[in-house]
């Protein structure tokens, strides 16, 4: 079973014999016959990462929002010294805090089951 030379193979079989076998070029990579690189991918960046995971479980961010608006409030109405209102949102905080702990089981335990299937 014969394979059909690329044009790439030929343009790199070209560029190796110009060169000549003595050339040694470390900023390239090495021409080997019948084997062709993948491209590189490109490094996510943390705004990109971010909006993915954001879409694939967004109850996490919802909840770590929830839990931070409830501790700034909480601590507002301490310092204010309305002690109840502030009771009521730090048990508010323990709650979204375990809402934010259950999404993210929920998201790890999903995920690992998409990727069996």
């Amino acid at each position: 079973m014969a394979v059909a030379p690329s044009a790439v193979h030929d343009e790199r079989a070209a560029q190796t014999a110009a060169r000549g076998a003595a050339a040694f070029n470390p900023g390239s990579p090495p021409v080997i016959e019948g084997f062709t690189p993948l491209p590189r991918h490109r490094e996510e960046g943390f705004q990109e990462k971010f909006m993915r995971k954001t879409k694939e479980n967004p109850f996490v961010p919802i909840g770590c929002l929830g839990t931070a608006g409830a501790l700034i409030y909480g601590l507002r109405a301490f310092k204010h010294g309305k002690t109840r209102q502030s009771q009521l949102l730090m048990r508010t905080r323990i709650f979204a805090q375990g809402f934010t702990v259950v999404a993210i089981i929920v998201g790890v335990a999903v995920t690992a089951l998409k990727s069996k299937q």
